[in-house]
């Protein structure tokens, strides 16, 4: 994962829950899914804003 072995990845997750507190954490892993989400469903399936034929006008 990213060049990170098991004991760097212990050491961040340690200082997240210092950082954040442990009931924080699960809300911001829900905003970071649901962020991720949206961006792939957008990147699929592009607004109506981004039309090709205007752009060359």
């Amino acid at each position: 994962m990213f060049g990170l072995g098991w004991p760097e990845v212990a050491i961040i997750a340690i200082v997240a829950i210092i950082i954040f507190g442990p009931k924080k954490i699960p809300e911001l892993g829900n905003a970071l899914g649901k962020t991720l989400r949206g961006f792939k469903e957008e990147l699929k399936t592009p607004s109506e804003d981004t039309n090709p034929e205007q752009e060359e006008k």
